[in-house]
This record gives C-alpha cells, structure tokens and sequence, in this order.
C-alpha cells in the first residue's frame, strides 16, 4: 500500500504554522493544494472511483500527504484524511494546523464523521480546506464541522 500512501518530507514554505491554528500563507496553501492533488491522483479507488487526496500541514511547517486506499471489505477502507495522519504519526508528527482535502466532486467535500474524530485527536482547531479539479473551494474549522467533540480529555487524559 505503499504506492498509494505518501508520506513526503518536504517544508511548507515559511508557512507562519508555528502554533496550532496559524493562518497560512498564500503560498504554502498553493503548496498544499498541489500536493493534495498529486496525492488524489495516487488514490485507489476502484469501487467508489471518488479519489481524494490530502495535504496535512503540520506545525512545524512539514507537508504529510494521503490518499483514499479502498478495499473490497468496505469497512477496511482508509480515507486520504486516515492515511495522512498515520503518515505523520508514523515520522513523529503530532501536531498539525490546516489540512487541504482535494476530490473530483462538483462540490467541495469535508471529512467524513471518522476523519473528523481522527483529526481532533491531534488537531482541535485545525484549519480545513476542500477544493475541488473545477475550483470550488470551502473552509471550515474542526470545530465547525464537529462541535462538542469526544477528545482525550473526557477520558481524563492528561495534556489536554
């Protein structure tokens, strides 16, 4: 699944991602975008054919990317959202600031339910970005799209 997972470890150009939430520059969102879209067009999407990629940005100004990896038991199926974040957990990444979502939909896509809830693990005010091949684009924060959400602090864990 190598193929159709990235894990790049390129930098944002001086992204000004130095806390969570940082608003981002012209130009590492142009980063983003286009490496969203690099990573769409590596999705394995034989089943739904809704390829998605994604570009997590990280705090520390690094670019994780991820695809959707489908499979024939459908519930095994990782969304890019899923893939990238792993990704980055996997280099040692824990902290991120803005995620670009990239699909070939009409309409901009956010994350699904289960990406929402893997992204506020590590994210809570995570900047989200959905754009699509025609140019339509929407905005949202994490906490928009999953208001009173379940972290790591209703089960008393510390840090949070």
């Amino acid at each position: 699944m190598t193929d159709a997972t990235t894990a790049t470890e390129g930098r944002a150009p001086d992204t000004g991602a130095a806390e969570v939430g940082a608003a981002l520059t012209a130009r590492s969102e142009t980063l983003l975008r286009e490496r969203a879209f690099a990573a769409m067009e590596r999705a394995y999407a034989p089943y739904s054919k809704f390829r998605v990629g994604a570009a997590l940005l990280g705090t520390d100004g690094s670019v994780t990317e991820g695809c959707n990896v489908e499979n024939a038991s459908y519930p095994a199926t990782r969304c890019a959202e899923q893939t990238a974040v792993g990704a980055a957990v996997t280099r040692g990444l824990r902290t991120f600031s803005a995620i670009v979502i990239a699909t070939e939909a009409d309409d901009p896509t956010p994350p699904c339910g289960v990406c929402r809830q893997v992204l506020v693990e590590f994210a809570p005010h995570l900047q989200i970005i959905s754009v699509t091949r025609r140019g339509a684009e929407a905005r949202w924060t994490l906490g928009e799209l999953l208001p009173a959400a379940f972290t790591p602090r209703w089960l008393g864990s510390p840090g949070t």
